[in-house]
């Protein structure tokens, strides 16, 4: 994935179901895609202008999208804005402030590569209809961290409905994981022959103290992916602070 250049704030967001509407999905235990990651609110936003109005720009088009926005969430025009680029569940979102409330978005596929137009009618370019991937958001398992998984640095992805999901295949070497705030983590996969199952491997310690998470933490696991790409893996606390 290429990122936007360092010297401008910046944050990523996960597409997930629902993202058009702003309906919070209270039942995978996720903020809805608009909510504006709080240390990005706080560090840029918050305190900084008095404006409520956020203008996106793109890549795709020489036109503007005038966008609401209400605490840290960004609600009228933002599906308008969705519905033009034609973004799917699984996509990932890179916003680039350009200062006085104007973001560059850069919209990325599930395979981290960016996601090309054809001009001037905003229309994605895709693979022919029968080659093109169906997005899988069918898997949904919660787990918890402990000593042992931490020590072994593995975490053992619940066997029920694995390994029918759409979105894993047992040649994945990679999953990334994404945090509630938008963050990733790229980390290994491996699927064991001997007992079915999927597992964390390498990275599963670095994302657990990234988040600062304790031994008894329980988090919601929702997979995104087409089972060619590299899938998404959206991690999010059973419970809200």
């Amino acid at each position: 994935m290429r990122m936007p250049n360092s010297h401008k704030p910046h944050f990523l967001k996960p597409l997930l179901p629902d993202f058009h509407s702003g309906v919070s999905l209270l039942n995978f235990g996720f903020s809805d895609l608009q909510t504006i990651p709080l240390g990005f609110f706080s560090q840029h936003i918050e305190g900084k202008t008095n404006r409520k109005t956020w203008k996106l720009r793109s890549d795709a088009t020489d036109q503007t999208w005038e966008v609401i926005q209400e605490g840290r969430r960004l609600t009228g025009g933002w599906k308008d804005f969705t519905t033009a680029h034609d973004l799917q569940i699984g996509d990932i979102v890179i916003f680039k402030h350009e200062g006085d409330m104007v973001f560059h978005v850069t919209p990325f596929g599930p395979s981290c590569c960016e996601i090309q137009y054809t001009h001037p009618h905003i229309i994605k370019e895709e693979a022919d209809a029968d080659d093109a991937p169906s997005f899988s958001f069918d898997y949904c398992f919660q787990a918890e961290v402990t000593a042992s998984n931490l020590k072994e640095d593995k975490l053992v992805i619940s066997s029920e409905g694995a390994t029918t999901c759409t979105a894993l295949n047992k040649q994945c070497q990679e999953i990334i994981l994404v945090n509630k705030e938008g963050n990733s983590w790229t980390v290994s996969l491996r699927f064991s022959e001997a007992d079915g199952m999927y597992y964390i491997r390498r990275g599963w310690r670095k994302f657990c103290r990234a988040n600062r998470c304790a031994i008894g933490d329980l988090f919601v696991f929702n997979v995104v992916g087409d089972g060619k790409t590299t899938p998404l893996m959206c991690v999010c606390p059973e419970r809200e602070e």
